[in-house]
């Protein structure tokens, strides 16, 4: 079984899959003062021109550290947003629709409680691993319907499986 070590979030690392914000005690450029502070446009989540956006909660209890399904959404981004716990996510770079997925190429980010990971159209991805919880609640921000509308999934072979390590 192939094997990919965990990385800590940075944005010169993450910047192929998309970009990041830290909504818990930002740091970025506000407007405003104690006791009022407004962190502006934090991050961006290209929705492929949607009408309306879902906000979901992907519920993930502890599970063995071994990537064995993964997918992608053709036409948009997503946002995902750990609300109470840190987590673990799988990124893949996106490729054309009748490319082989680029195992080889997946990296696994610690994404911290309170950190919108924003990832590109395209880019492959799966449910976050709970990292020192037993469960952890996951907002996902994909348009209406996404689930049902762009979602290629793959589930991997046996000797295709990715270990997190």
């Amino acid at each position: 079984m192939r094997t990919v070590e965990i990385e800590e979030l940075t944005l010169e690392r993450f910047w192929p899959f998309g970009t990041f914000a830290r909504h818990i005690n930002p740091t970025e450029t506000k407007i405003g003062a104690p006791p009022i502070e407004f962190y502006r446009d934090m991050a961006q989540l290209d929705l492929g021109g949607a009408g309306i956006v879902s906000f979901s909660t992907c519920r993930v209890e502890k599970r063995a550290p071994v990537i064995d399904v993964t997918e992608y959404h053709t036409a948009t981004g997503e946002g995902i947003l750990p609300l109470d716990a840190d987590v673990l996510i799988h990124v893949g770079p996106a490729t054309p629709p009748d490319a082989p997925v680029p195992l080889d190429q997946f990296r696994v980010f610690r994404v911290p409680r309170g950190t919108l990971a924003v990832l590109r159209p395209g880019v492959w991805h799966h449910a976050p691993f709970a990292l020192d919880s037993d469960v952890a609640n996951v907002l996902i921000v994909l348009p209406e319907r996404t689930y049902a509308n762009d979602c290629e999934v793959v589930e991997l072979m046996e000797d295709e499986r990715i270990h997190i390590v």
